[in-house]
C-alpha cells in the first residue's frame, strides 16, 4: 500500500501537518495486519467501530452539553466521513485505473480547478 502523504483532492489548499499522515500510515500499517489475519470486510467493519467508538469518546470528553449538540454532532461526523470516503474512492479509483463513478465532489474539484488555472494565469506577466 503506498504512503498517504498528500491531502485527498477536497483538502488541497490546506496543508496538514506531517505527523498527521504519519498517524494515518500507522493506523493503515495496523488495518492492513489485521485483514490478513481476519479479512478485509471484517476488519473494515472492526476499523469503523473502533472510529465510532473513539470518536463518541472524544465527543463525550469535549462537549459541554451532549444531549443538546448530539444531533448536530452525528450530522457533521456521517458528512465528513462521506466526504473522505469519496476523496478516496476517486483518489484511490484514479490512482488504480478503476471506474467509481462520478463524485459527489466533482463539482467541488471543477470549482478548485478553475480556480487554480486563474490564479495560474494571474501570475503570468502580460
Amino acid at each position: 500500500m503506498s504512503q498517504q502523504d498528500t491531502p485527498a483532492p477536497g483538502t488541497v489548499g490546506t496543508p496538514l501537518d506531517p505527523a498527521f499522515f504519519d498517524c494515518v500510515n500507522q493506523y493503515l500499517e495496523l488495518t492492513n495486519k489485521h485483514a490478513q489475519q481476519h479479512g478485509l470486510k471484517r476488519t473494515s467493519i472492526a476499523a469503523l467501530y473502533a472510529a465510532a467508538r473513539f470518536n463518541a469518546h472524544v465527543y463525550l470528553s469535549v462537549e459541554g452539553d451532549a444531549a443538546a449538540a448530539r444531533s448536530e454532532f452525528l450530522d457533521y461526523m456521517t458528512t465528513l466521513y462521506r466526504r473522505m470516503l469519496n476523496e478516496h474512492l476517486d483518489g484511490l479509483g484514479q490512482e488504480r485505473n478503476i471506474a467509481v463513478g462520478e463524485s459527489e465532489l466533482a463539482a467541488e474539484y471543477a470549482a478548485l480547478q478553475a480556480a487554480q488555472a486563474a490564479a495560474a494565469n494571474a501570475d503570468k506577466p502580460e
